[in-house]
């Protein structure tokens, strides 16, 4: 039976090895630097605006046979949706103040 030899530089390496060392190099460093990355987005992201109140007072100005249709809340608004007492119209509200801060108008 014949007798498999390895292949086997001058110094006792075996060939292809210096490619398999620096793959696994690259891929450390793509593990590292992924993960410093995705800590960085969670850490940036998870500080995001401060809450809004839980409690928000406002004196909306509006004339008789006004209601409120709906509410919607924004990033750092409150969207009020107004119908009756004339056009129907939407009061943009700061929450941490509780003034009208813009008002849309619905045409007829």
């Amino acid at each position: 039976m014949p007798r498999l030899e390895t292949r086997r530089c001058v110094e006792g390496k075996v060939p292809g090895l210096g490619f398999l060392k620096v793959a696994v190099i690259v891929m450390g460093v793509l593990i590292v630097g992924g993960t410093a990355t995705l800590v960085t987005l969670v850490a940036i992201r998870g500080s995001g605006p401060a809450a809004l109140p839980a409690v928000v007072t406002a004196v909306l100005e509006e004339p008789l046979g006004a209601r409120i249709a709906s509410i919607a809340a924004l990033s750092d608004r409150l969207a009020v949706q107004v119908q009756g007492g004339g056009a129907d119209r939407v009061l943009l509200i700061d929450p941490r103040t509780g003034t009208v801060t813009g008002r849309i108008s619905m045409a007829h």
